[in-house]
């Protein structure tokens, strides 16, 4: 699952990330341990982008189901029952 966490680390490229509940705002440092400056609407933003893939990883059946129906079924039919429908109902 992707998390605003992640999405500060990949926007900044930053080695260490943190969340203030008090002030409201994320910390952030870089490999050398200088702050960084983080915009929370960039991570809100990049966040509801990419919020897709937390909705599809809750929505497939586990993995071991998946195989088990592709090994009854085929690819194919995976991909038209499983695959396909999950990809429209959350698309990127």
């Amino acid at each position: 699952m992707i998390d605003k966490f992640d999405i500060v680390h990949s926007l900044y490229n930053a080695a260490t990330v943190g969340y203030d509940n008090v002030n409201n705002k994320w910390t952030a440092e870089d490999k050398d341990g200088n702050s960084i400056d983080v915009v929370s609407t960039a991570v809100d933003a990049e966040f509801a982008k990419q919020e897709y893939k937390n909705k599809r990883e809750i929505e497939y059946p586990y993995w071991g189901v998946q195989l088990d129906y592709i090994y009854h079924n085929g690819i194919d039919k995976w991909k038209t029952d499983i695959v396909d429908p999950v990809k429209k109902k959350y698309p990127k």
